[in-house]
């Protein structure tokens, strides 16, 4: 996949100069662009043909991103606290390792500011006992062309939003992030249809 990046607290400087983080950044960029179309377009053809038709390219996505970062040894899942009363799935990172907390955004825009500050609160001391302490957050999400050509939902937060929301919340996300926004393929899109009134999705090809 194609991708455009932002730096939050000069999060690129850190990731590519300070050796603790080179390694695991340079692996980070190989996942995501290791996934390429083909796997893309075989995977979402594959679900629809065993009749779990979808809309967008969103579940694709996740599962795709999962596998991947999980054979690379990534933990998924993992909770920000010890105390179980903070273990639920509103307190946990879709992925950790070697001090990166990385969070897979394709929800809805309201989300967006519980998005960005997640990565924060596992790399920030805390008065709730952590389970993890990382030191740096990348947010993986869509640009306005990806969430236009892979049929996502229009009130999902994009590349872009996360951006905007970045002034306004300097102050509360104190440590540094990078957003990651999977770009749109160059010769296929997501075209919606309806079965029994429902939105589904399939390939077509420019």
């Amino acid at each position: 996949m194609n991708y455009k990046l932002h730096s939050h607290r000069y999060a690129l400087s850190i990731l590519t100069t300070d050796s603790q983080f080179i390694e695991t950044w340079n692996e980070i960029l190989h996942i995501v662009s290791s996934i390429s179309d083909e796997v893309i377009i075989n995977a979402f053809e594959l679900s629809n043909s065993e009749n779990r038709k979808q809309k967008s390219l969103s579940i694709t996505l996740n599962a795709l991103l999962k596998e991947e970062f999980e054979k690379w040894g990534w933990q998924s899942e993992s909770p920000i606290f010890q105390i179980s009363e903070y273990q639920g799935e509103n307190w946990r990172l879709d992925f950790a390792k070697d001090n990166i907390s990385i969070e897979v955004a394709f929800n809805h825009s309201g989300t967006i500011a519980w998005n960005l500050l997640k990565p924060v609160l596992a790399s920030e001391l805390n008065h709730v006992q952590k389970a993890i302490q990382t030191k740096i957050g990348i947010i993986i999400c869509v640009t306005n062309a990806m969430k236009k050509a892979g049929g996502f939902d229009n009130a999902i937060g994009s590349f872009e939003k996360f951006i905007d929301y970045l002034k306004p919340l300097n102050n509360q996300l104190s440590v540094p992030l990078v957003i990651l926004g999977l770009d749109a393929p160059s010769d296929y899109k997501v075209e919606h249809y309806k079965v029994d009134g429902t939105n589904k999705g399939r390939i077509i090809y420019y």
